[in-house]
């Protein structure tokens, strides 16, 4: 979709933004994907291709031979307690950036809200959120954490 692509490579550093390239076909090995990534396209793309979400919710896992990234996501901070609900798609103790976001900006007590294309201060909000103890995640980095609660670094 050119529209999204476009307002993805907004969000980025003029720098980087040469990096993110809209492809016409299925050959590439890491795929950008949002909710609507299908079971059919998924198909398409070549074995071992990495599959890394930038929406809320994770893709259907419609390959075996493939990689399944997270949705953006972070650890949270051992000093928090009374944690006791997670999300169903991450493991406990691990939280998703949009929730996390939020609490940094009530922890932060910043007035302005960030949200759909009005994304602002990403690394201001990224610094803040490491200052407060919050780590990045990732599922092949982080194998000991599993969805049950077992398991931590």
């Amino acid at each position: 979709n050119k529209e999204l692509y476009e307002c993805l490579k907004q969000q980025l550093q003029p720098e980087m933004q040469e990096h993110l390239v809209l492809s016409c076909s299925y050959s590439s090995k890491v795929w950008l994907v949002g909710d609507g990534v299908t079971d059919e396209e998924q198909m398409k793309a070549q074995k071992g291709s990495h599959f890394v979400p930038y929406s809320q919710f994770p893709p259907n896992k419609a390959r075996n031979d493939c990689v399944y990234h997270c949705t953006p996501a972070l650890l949270v901070p051992e000093s928090f307690e009374n944690l006791h609900v997670c999300e169903n798609w991450l493991p406990r103790r691990v939280m998703s950036a949009w929730r996390a976001a939020g609490i940094v900006h009530a922890l932060e007590k910043w007035d302005g809200h960030e949200c759909g294309g009005r994304v602002t201060g990403v690394q201001k909000a990224w610094s803040a959120a490491l200052a407060r103890g919050f780590r990045p995640y990732d599922d092949h980095h982080h194998p000991g954490i599993t969805h049950d609660g077992r398991g931590g670094l």
